[in-house]
């Protein structure tokens, strides 16, 4: 059509040519290890122009090239097929968009809602992680309840570690060195508030955050106060009556142990 604008070959049309480069490393991320000639029946695209994607895929450093293992009693003649894989770069650029998409999700429901529904959205979200927590710690005795919180986080990827707080009696430090949504947080603190609430609630007594990885700092850590200098009937049901969010005032406990130990995270160092 004279005065179209040529389209490469291979690229489908209403595509751009980074849109479908796009789609080949999701599909990779998705469904791989893959090899070129799954992609580009996936894709609908020509030999030439999956080859095109994967070696600009490769310089980026978005995906790498993998072997297949063929037993020597099943390999024909030539070369053995390539497999494609993401790498760690690769995956992260997917989560930063990822991250983009929720933070432009959140920016409009704050716009049309206020804050109020964005606290109420981060408490939705945390729900479904207390819920699943709850009778591990529950069931685990109260001194181990810190450890055992720490450890289901970590199976959930948030490399989480406890350990006692630095003076005597001090209480313990949750620490997380991982934050999967650190990106969004650094501006709605509200998904940092609603995890710390839960934290107080699973444990059963007041915690105070002392430094959060959204905030630049190196890693999330909570401070949780001794059960035995807050009484074990201070918390309600669930520990709901103390707890404290990113910045704000932490019961008296928490609050007069964090000032002791806010100097050791302040650089994102931790105590572990």
């Amino acid at each position: 059509m004279p005065g179209a604008a040529a389209r490469p070959l291979g690229v489908p049309s209403g595509r751009t040519e980074r849109d479908t480069r796009a789609r080949v490393a999701r599909l990779i991320l998705e469904h791989g290890p893959v090899t070129a000639s799954t992609l580009g029946e996936r894709v609908g695209l020509t030999p030439a122009a999956v080859r095109r994607h994967l070696d600009a895929l490769l310089a980026e450093g978005m995906i790498e090239v993998r072997k297949a293992r063929v037993p020597q009693s099943r390999r024909g003649r030539g070369r053995p097929a390539k497999w494609f894989a993401i790498t760690d770069a690769g995956r992260s650029a997917f989560v930063h968009a990822y991250d983009d998409l929720a933070t432009s999700a959140l920016r409009f429901l704050a716009e049309t809602a206020g804050d109020h529904a964005v606290a109420e959205f981060s408490r939705r979200q945390i729900a479904d992680l207390e819920r699943r927590y709850r009778p591990v710690v529950q069931d685990a005795p109260p001194h181990q309840r810190v450890r055992t919180l720490a450890e289901a986080l970590s199976g959930d990827g948030y490399a989480a570690a406890a350990a006692k707080a630095p003076q005597p009696g001090g209480g313990e430090q949750l620490c997380q060195h991982h934050c999967p949504v650190a990106h969004v947080a650094a501006e709605f603190p509200q998904l940092c508030e609603a995890e710390t609430e839960a934290f107080s609630r699973l444990l059963g007594t007041p915690v105070q955050r002392l430094a959060t990885i959204a905030h630049g700092d190196g890693i999330c850590t909570t401070h949780v106060s001794s059960r035995s200098l807050c009484g074990a009937g201070e918390t309600g049901e669930g520990g709901e009556a103390a707890h404290a969010g990113p910045g704000g005032g932490a019961a008296d406990a928490g609050a007069s142990a964090g000032k002791h130990l806010i100097s050791d995270e302040e650089s994102g160092g931790t105590s572990l």
